[in-house]
Parts: C-alpha cells; sequence; structure tokens
C-alpha cells in the first residue's frame, strides 16, 4: 500500500511537469486542444477518445525536442528517480501526458487499454509508450512488454527501452537484462546511458559479452571499450587473458577500457597486470581515469 500511494504521488508530480513543459512549449491552439483531450480522457466511458487523440497528436504539438533544461532535469528526477527524459520531443510528452490521463481504478481495463494501443502503435508511438514505462501504474505489469521491446528490430524502439529508462533495472530478469546490454552493443548504442548498469552486472552477463568479444575478434572488428565495464568484477584466468589482449591494442581508449577493468578485478594476477603499465596504472589510482572520464574523452 506505501508503494501505491507513493506512485501516485509521483504520477501527478510527473503529470505537473509534463504540463508545465508543454505550456512553454505549444502555442495556445495545441495546448487548449490537449489540455481538452485529456479532460476527456478523464472522464471518458469508453477509450476511444484517448486512442483517437494519442494518435493525433504529432499533428497538433509537432515534433521538435524539448530541449529542457538542467533544472527541468533535475525536477524530473526528484519527481521519479531515475526518471531522465533529456531526448524527448514535445509530441512525445504529449502523448505520455494523455497515457496518465487515463483512469487508474480499474486495473483491468487500464491494462486492456495499454495493451491495445502498445499492439497497434506505429514506431513514432511506441517510443513514446516505453519512454513511458518508468511513470505507469501497476509498472510490474509491463515486464513482458518491456521484454518485447528489447527484442525489437527497430533501434528507435530499442533505444526507448534500454536507453536513459529506470525501468529495465528495476523490472527485467537477469535474462532479459542480459539480452538486453549485448544487444546495446550489437546495435551500437552506448552502455553508459543504460541506467543500473553497473548495478545490474553479473557473471553471467561477462561471460556473455567475452564471447561477443571473441565473435568480434574472429571478424577482425573492433570491440567497444565500454564492454569491459562489466567483465573486470567477474573475471577469471580465461577472461584476464583476454583483458590483456585488449590492453595491448593500439588505441589508446582501447587500452584505457581494458586498463579499468583489469583494476577491478579481484585475482591477484591482474595487479601483476596493470603494474606492467605503470602510466596508466598512476592515473587509475588517482582517479583520473574512471569509466566517467573514459566516455567523456
Amino acid at each position: 500500500m506505501v508503494f501505491a500511494s507513493y506512485l501516485e504521488k509521483t504520477t501527478i508530480s510527473a503529470n505537473e511537469l509534463l504540463h508545465n513543459w508543454l505550456k512553454q512549449r505549444l502555442n495556445s491552439q495545441a495546448l487548449t486542444w490537449l489540455e481538452q483531450k485529456i479532460e476527456q480522457i478523464k472522464t471518458a466511458v469508453n477509450t476511444l477518445v484517448f486512442f483517437s487523440a494519442f494518435s493525433a497528436v504529432p499533428r497538433y504539438t509537432g515534433k521538435n525536442d524539448l530541449q529542457l533544461t538542467k533544472t527541468e532535469l533535475e525536477a524530473a528526477c526528484s519527481a521519479r528517480t531515475g526518471w531522465f527524459p533529456s531526448h524527448w520531443s514535445v509530441d512525445q510528452a504529449a502523448r505520455i501526458l494523455l497515457v496518465l490521463a487515463l483512469p487508474q481504478d480499474n486495473e483491468q481495463k487500464y491494462l486492456e487499454t495499454l495493451e491495445r494501443v502498445f499492439t497497434a502503435a506505429d514506431v513514432g508511438e511506441l517510443v513514446a509508450l516505453y519512454q513511458a514505462l518508468p511513470l505507469l501504474r501497476y509498472p510490474e505489469k509491463f515486464r513482458n512488454r518491456a521484454a518485447e521491446g528489447v527484442r525489437s528490430n527497430m533501434t528507435a524502439v530499442f533505444n526507448a527501452v534500454a536507453l536513459g529508462n529506470s525501468y529495465p533495472a528495476q523490472y527485467l530478469g537477469d535474462l532479459a537484462w542480459n539480452q538486453m546490454v549485448l544487444k546495446a552493443l550489437f546495435v551500437g548504442s552506448p552502455l553508459h546511458l543504460i541506467q543500473g548498469l553497473d548495478q545490474r552486472a553479473n557473471p553471467e552477463l561477462a561471460r556473455m559479452l567475452v564471447d561477443y568479444a571473441h565473435e568480434r575478434w574472429a571478424a577482425k572488428r573492433t570491440v567497444s571499450p565500454e564492454l569491459w565495464r562489466l567483465v573486470g568484477r567477474f573475471a577469471d584466468n580465461a577472461m584476464l587473458a583476454d583483458l590483456e589482449r585488449a590492453i595491448q591494442d593500439p588505441d589508446p581508449v582501447q587500452q584505457a577500457g581494458a586498463a579499468i577493468a583489469i583494476a577491478e578485478c579481484p585475482l591477484p594476477a591482474a595487479q601483476t597486470l596493470l603494474a606492467r603499465y605503470p602510466n596508466i596504472q598512476a592515473e587509475i589510482q588517482a582517479g583520473h581515469l574512471t569509466w566517467k572520464s573514459l566516455i567523456i574523452s
């Protein structure tokens, strides 16, 4: 019950923030239309008004980026831990505001309505729906939907689930989580934008990523240095040999990624290996070379 009460407060706060952001970014005609639809959705006996409005949103709002300020992003994170709508557009925000207007007391009807809109949605609509996952009522009921988004062959849809979204780290099981991280590498999405990346690291994922690195090397292709971020803590002797190969790469970024992972490895042999690269070791020990600094560089 405490969780439900917290979620209700969070949803109200998210509504207010989205509404305020759109007030500042939409013309009066678009804002009036949106506010009318919100009131109709809240009180509608059937859901037809929601479906038609959800589809029509871009015709009224356009698709400009929200371009939220630092203060606005901080407010989002305060309203919902991990909510970071930095790359949202105005139509996505408006669609999510319509979703949040749906009556939530009848769980079955609420879930059926969202299932229908997920099933019929085009790519743009799916992106908004998946972005909304952290804000939805009954969040545990959307695990299968999130897993389906992870399996999508549409990169925009996959990224809406995987990147900047707090839902996967909170609700996906290890299998779906591991598949998501591996797929992010496969499609070229940056791992550091996956929320909960370090907290959800696990030995099975480390093994999967090393196997993936072997495939890349066999095909004479490069390996993302971010891959090693999820390997070092779980590395056995065989994985340490892979890290040794990676630190010998002529690319300094590849070297740095492997070196940080080696520094995180609990095996005594890892520290012996890192000591062969005293300059990099010193940078790590001084706190100058970290995963964050590697991403920035």
